[in-house]
């Protein structure tokens, strides 16, 4: 049972490259091809070697035709080897670019609860090492089979011309088959050690670079320096085991035709002494003994080649064998379009339940309803559950429990991109990508004018400082967009918003990374973009609850009160003590020279 289990696994591992590899039947078949006419190249120097000695210089003294002769057939066989190896690399890097689009685009459809458990330098660890050791083996596939076909022709030609020598010559095959197969299952689990280690490292050094920041802010340089020389040591060290292996297996794959090889010298030049054998027919016996080395120690590479694409191929399996929790349903339904006057973005959360990996309930019997164009702001202390209606609103996550619709709509029978363009989210943390401003603000659509662009920064409040950058609208921005205030960062996401035109949306701490000195800049632009429009306000600040129209009050999961914020202020304690606690935070966080974020 457990050699079937075995066996089922390997025919899966290796399934994804064949499925790859079978869309590249043609390319593939035409390197293979010209591999052969290489072989028949390669395999016509000794022949004619042979028949030059016997011939041109014994007989009839003609050597320069037959040293012609030879010169051409090394001529071809080097033009072929040319061809053979551009097919072989051509092929081998469209394979990699294949895998690595399937891989990127499941990476992008698995749910956010799988990122939040992965580890980002083991996915960039499978999306280039891993495809690299792929491809590295895809380059060997023709020139194996090329290999493979000078090993048959070679040892059909030695035994039509010399049976006893030829069993000489591959009498250490045997021992060849045994050390390749030895040396196959003992390089498999350290290869995949090293690749699961570079991984490792990978995560180390990319939390560094994105973190860097924090590591400088705390003086903990030392700390990941720490971390990196524990994984590098780990990769020297599981490094060193597979280079062992190699070393104690590889020289004996090298060296076993070697002998053979000394073995026909022996025997055939006791033949020729005897004249039983031709000076020729022995030169040119050896030259093909000579021939059969080369491929078979390619062979005894190409397992190496082949382990690791298997430990590769493992891993990406374990990500494209992964099941997105969250896609599209089988027929989705389209949200109802605007008739005459009519407002839309309704939205209502009926007895929602719903709880994270951990099985602690975050929401509980969750209800809220918003009528098409009013804005409501959700308030709560940490925990209360507040950006969880968020994620539940655009699909990030699925309730357990009750129902979620919009406009009428369940929002589990709707497309996830119509879903996700219907709901704009700005984010608590602004994350803009190192590109132009303009092409930040356009991210939803590329394609957009620059009029458009422009008015979605005008209302946001960012087009002044804009104006004001080096090459205005133009401008490249550092990586996450850290070269500009956290005022700025957010005023430029909430022109994204903008522009992408929902008809829900939802502020989830738009102001959290602004100074509350600061703030009203912010307020100013958010009011204008919720004018009309359904949102909802996730904030703690009594300036930003104010924006919207009603405010709910989240505790232990569950919305507990409605009403104004001053209603709210006047009547409910626990509302006040909510906003103490976040005014008591704030405080903490502009520290005590009353310095906040900028």
């Amino acid at each position: 049972m457990t050699d079937t289990r075995a066996d089922t696994a390997k025919r899966s591992r290796w399934a994804l490259l064949h499925a790859t590899l079978a869309t590249q039947r043609r390319n593939l078949t035409i390197a293979t091809l010209i591999g052969l006419l290489w072989m028949c190249g390669k395999v016509a120097v000794p022949w004619l070697v042979g028949i030059g000695i016997d011939q041109g210089i014994e007989a009839d003294d003609r050597v320069w035709l037959w040293a012609g002769l030879v010169a051409a057939a090394g001529i071809a066989s080097g033009v072929f080897t040319a061809f053979r190896r551009y097919y072989a690399f051509r092929e081998a890097r469209w394979t990699e670019t294949q895998l690595r689009e399937r891989l990127f685009g499941h990476i992008l459809r698995l749910h956010i609860g799988y990122h939040d458990r992965s580890q980002t330098g083991q996915l960039m660890s499978r999306s280039s090492s891993d495809l690299q050791q792929i491809q590295a083996f895809v380059v060997m596939i023709p020139i194996t089979l090329s290999n493979l076909a000078m090993v048959i022709s070679v040892t059909v030609i030695l035994a039509l011309t010399n049976p006893l020598l030829t069993l000489v010559a591959l009498a250490p095959l045997p021992l060849v088959n045994f050390a390749g197969r030895r040396f196959s299952s003992s390089i498999h689990p350290a290869v995949q050690a090293v690749q699961q280690e570079q991984a490792e490292l990978a995560t180390v050094v990319e939390e560094t670079v994105s973190g860097v920041r924090v590591i400088k802010g705390f003086g903990a340089e030392a700390v990941q320096s720490a971390k990196l020389e524990v994984e590098a040591d780990d990769i020297r060290r599981v490094s060193i085991d597979a280079a062992k292996i190699r070393a104690k297996y590889l020289p004996a794959i090298e060296l076993l035709p070697q002998i053979g090889l000394i073995g026909v010298l022996g025997v055939g030049g006791l033949q020729v002494i005897d004249g039983t054998l031709t000076l020729g027919e022995l030169v040119s016996f050896n030259i093909y003994v000579s021939l059969l080395v080369a491929p078979l120690r390619m062979l005894g590479m190409t397992i190496a080649w082949g382990q690791r694409a298997a430990a590769a191929i493992e891993r990406i399996n374990d990500v494209l064998d992964t099941v997105p929790l969250i896609s599209d349903p089988g027929n989705p339904t389209v949200l109802p379009t605007r008739q005459s006057n009519s407002a839309l973005g309704a939205v209502r959360f009926d007895g929602v339940d719903f709880g994270y990996d951990d099985g602690l309930r975050v929401l509980n019997n969750f209800n809220l309803e918003l009528a098409a164009g009013q804005s409501i702001a959700l308030v709560g202390g940490t925990g209360s559950g507040k950006s969880t209606v968020a994620r539940l609103l655009i699909r990030f996550y699925d309730a357990d429990a009750g129902s979620i619709t919009i406009d009428g709509v369940p929002i589990g029978d709707l497309a996830l991109h119509e879903l996700r363009r219907a709901v704009g989210v700005v984010f608590e943390d602004t994350l803009l990508f190192g590109d132009s401003v303009a092409a930040n603000i356009a991210f939803a659509d590329p394609d957009a004018s620059h009029d458009a662009i422009e008015r979605a920064a005008r209302l946001a409040g960012a087009h002044d400082f804009i104006m004001g950058l080096p090459d205005a609208y133009d401008t490249q921005l550092g990586e996450r967009g850290y070269s500009l205030s956290g005022g700025q960062r957010q005023r430029i996401a909430i022109a994204r918003a903008i522009l992408a035109d929902p008809r829900i949306l939802v502020l989830d701490d738009a102001t959290s990374a602004v100074d509350p000195s600061k703030e009203h800049e912010i307020r100013s632009a958010m009011s204008t973009v919720m004018d009309g429009r359904t949102t909802i306000v996730i904030a703690h600040r009594p300036g930003t609850i104010a924006l919207a129209d009603t405010v709910a009050l989240v505790d232990e999961g569950r919305v507990i009160a409605t009403g104004t914020h001053d209603h709210l202020l006047a009547t409910d304690a626990r509302y006040r003590e909510v906003l103490a606690a976040m005014s008591d935070a704030d405080r903490a966080a502009a520290g005590p020279t009353g310095l906040g974020r900028s």
